[in-house]
């Protein structure tokens, strides 16, 4: 059975609904929408509530309100690590055209995904275009998505991937952020 879903709160109430392994949700918006912060928000709450999500979330960066980084944090020891910094700060020439990405990260990240098992909630935040279109990145965590090993996995997606998305996990559920989510304004 499935709720549904228009807050981090609605989301945690309806994987209690059931007992149903293998739920998929994309989750989707335009840049700067918030679905990172949706993402950590439903993390804490679900720690809050018992649950232990393990995989991977990608804070954006800001220094003097401009985006200048992101970095990786593993949920399960709350490590974190520089994964891109904006080409300005950088000066660098390699894709994608307005990062450099550190490949150490990378595959930190992916080592990371490629040793989770079975879990009740996964948190891939996110599968863009290096993984989806290019074959790099995190490509563990499109295994991952695929064996559906989790009660409920949750996976960031750019509108313009969702398509892709689909073809590849043609059973999940897409929720689009319509509005710029800050765990800040919730009350």
């Amino acid at each position: 059975m499935q709720g549904f879903i228009n807050s981090p709160d609605s989301l945690l109430a309806s994987i209690n609904l059931g007992n149903q392994t293998g739920r998929l949700i994309l989750i989707t918006g335009p840049s700067g929408s918030g679905k990172t912060p949706w993402c950590l928000e439903f993390v804490k709450l679900s720690k809050a509530s018992g649950y232990n999500p393990v995989g991977l979330v990608s804070p954006a960066v800001f220094k003097d309100n401009i985006k200048v980084g992101i970095d990786l944090i593993n949920l399960v020891s709350d490590e974190q690590r520089h994964l891109a910094l904006r080409r300005a700060e950088t000066g660098g020439d390699q894709f994608p055209a307005h990062w450099n990405l550190n490949p150490e990260v990378l595959e930190w990240g992916n080592g990371i995904l490629g040793q989770l098992n079975s879990c009740d909630l996964l948190i891939l935040d996110e599968l863009g275009p290096l993984e989806l279109d290019r074959g790099g990145g995190l490509t563990n965590g499109i295994e991952l998505v695929s064996l559906r090993r989790y009660r409920l996995a949750c996976v960031v997606i750019r509108p313009s991937l969702v398509g892709t998305a689909w073809s590849l996990w043609p059973w999940a559920e897409i929720f689009h952020i319509p509005y710029n989510f800050s765990s800040e304004t919730r009350t």
